[in-house]
């Protein structure tokens, strides 16, 4: 029988899961991942089709420049240098489109050049733009980390968590054009009236600072951390699921068991699944009332339907920005509470560029709300590739109709695109739960109200002393937000202040154009 003894061990392997394992391995801890898929990564996935490689939830990083947040981090975790990255376009990186406005609304690169740019077109708004801008940063500085300082893991001044986002933006400015247009790229948390400002300032803030895509996919960031986890000693598995959970009299996480019939052994546990598959696998009868209670009853943010197009060679123009689309100046915010009839009502939209034929798209991904009541029908079934099984015919007929109602909303702004698509490939909410492992394929965790901002709080720390909790449902969601998220989680082994001691020493001066 293998001795399955380690100090740590890591359940699932999305970023957080990777993160805090390899921290943990660089202080000399024996480490090991078990991931249930077949590939590494959570929503760092990506799949290939027609020879193109898609991401499922990666399609833009920001923080990324010499000296910034996230640069840092990836510094001191020794991935950094290895990222093939290119700057996305300097005067919009994202663009806003609201209904039949032709004009494609800028978010620039700078705060300088994000009020520069947009006053272009409200040229009475340019102090609305400077109090918008100054506030985000002003929001930003009062969360220690993301400013790579040692202080309180969440908010200096715990009253921000309470405002709300979108009464902040309306109150800045009165033209409503300008306020849908600052709020404008807010799918990056499935913005709606409950969301808080703090949220908003977080997910947009880094991007202003400088934003990235990823040349060959997201992935390559998984990769490149599974790598530095086993060159520090520690392993990363693929194909173990894990299932039951065996715990002490004393409250602790003693072993772990998977589904081929293994068993695990450590001194610590940090789950990176779902928390409430987490607290189920704990079993009520191991934790308060109330504590699971709260996990159960937290409100899952929407899921997505998503369209991946490749494209024939040399028939679409490459965009080296994203677009942002909203069907009206309200659903800006509402775009969650869609018809049928008129779906989809808000999207993204990204391109990757045909490396052999540069200025032109080799694919398009395009994403859109979907609740995961439209997945009712098969909602028992579940499909990975670790774990084949066929939907049936009426799935299929169901992403027909969805794809003809999105390439009609596309091709809005897109003509005659159908004539260049080679292939379409979708996801659907069944995706991101089977293969992220997120309840009703929710895209960034659990729902934040700026009424009730602690509602959805959730420590790293659960109430089995020894079981740590990491991912997007703890701290923040994207790349930053769960990049904190896992040094908050390692750090509850080895000290916050150490930690950060040694991810300060790999702070670099910023490039000057970021400022």
């Amino acid at each position: 029988m293998k001795n399955n003894t380690y100090d740590v061990v890591v359940m699932g392997s999305g970023l957080g899961g990777l993160v805090s394992a390899l921290i943990l391995a660089k202080e000399g801890y024996k480490v090991c991942v078990l991931e249930k898929n077949n590939q590494f990564g959570g929503n760092l996935q990506t799949f290939v089709r027609d020879k193109k490689i898609f991401d499922t939830g990666v399609h833009y990083i920001g923080g990324l420049a010499k000296g910034e947040n996230l640069y840092t981090y990836f510094k001191y975790l020794g991935i950094m240098d290895k990222l093939h990255i290119e700057r996305m376009h300097m005067d919009h990186y994202d663009t806003v489109c609201i209904g039949d406005d032709e004009i494609e609304y800028p978010h620039a690169q700078g705060y300088d050049n994000f009020i520069k740019q947009l006053s272009v077109y409200f040229p009475e708004e340019k102090e609305a733009l400077i109090a918008y801008t100054k506030k985000l940063q002003e929001v930003c500085e009062n969360f220690p980390m993301y400013n790579l300082k040692l202080g309180k893991p969440y908010a200096n001044e715990p009253e921000l968590l309470s405002v709300n986002a979108k009464e902040y933006i309306e109150s800045v400015t009165n033209n409503k054009k300008l306020q849908a247009v600052l709020a404008g790229t807010n799918f990056l948390y499935a913005g709606n009236e409950k969301s808080p400002l703090y949220v908003h300032a977080l997910s947009v803030n880094s991007y202003m600072q400088s934003a990235w895509r990823c040349i060959r996919g997201g992935s390559q960031i998984a990769k490149h951390l599974v790598k530095e986890i086993r060159n520090h000693g520690g392993k990363v598995l693929k194909y173990k699921e894990v299932d039951q959970f065996y715990i002490s009299e004393d409250k602790q996480l003693e072993t772990i068991s998977t589904t081929s019939g293994e068993t695990y052994k450590a001194s610590y546990f940090i789950s990176n699944m779902e928390p409430k598959t987490t607290v189920d696998l704990i079993g009520k009868d191991n934790l308060r009332k109330a504590y699971y209670k709260r996990i159960k009853a937290q409100e899952n943010i929407i899921s997505s339907f998503s369209i991946f197009l490749v494209f024939k060679k040399r028939t679409v123009p490459y965009h080296n920005y994203n677009m942002y689309y909203s069907e009206s100046l309200e659903k800006v915010w509402d775009g969650q509470n869609y018809s049928q009839e008129s779906w989809p009502e808000a999207y993204m939209m990204g391109m990757v560029e045909d490396q052999k034929n540069k200025g032109f798209a080799e694919s398009l991904t395009s994403i859109s709300y979907m609740h995961f009541e439209e997945m009712q029908p098969w909602e028992t079934s579940f499909n990975t590739v670790a774990e084949k099984h066929d939907r049936g015919e009426s799935y299929e007929a169901f992403k027909a109709t969805k794809v003809e109602a999105y390439l009609d909303k596309l091709e809005e702004k897109f003509p005659n695109l159908r004539a260049s698509i080679y292939s379409i490939h979708t996801t659907t909410p069944l995706s991101y739960r089977d293969y992220i492992g997120s309840e009703d394929g929710s895209m960034y965790g659990y729902v934040k109200d700026a009424a009730h901002p602690m509602k959805s709080f959730l420590a790293p720390r659960t109430k089995i002393s020894n079981l740590l909790l990491t991912g997007q449902s703890v701290n923040m969601h994207g790349i930053l937000g769960v990049t904190i998220g896992a040094v908050l989680t390692a750090s509850e082994i080895l000290g916050l202040e150490y930690i950060m001691e040694k991810i300060q020493s790999h702070i670099e001066p910023k490039e000057k154009s970021n400022s």
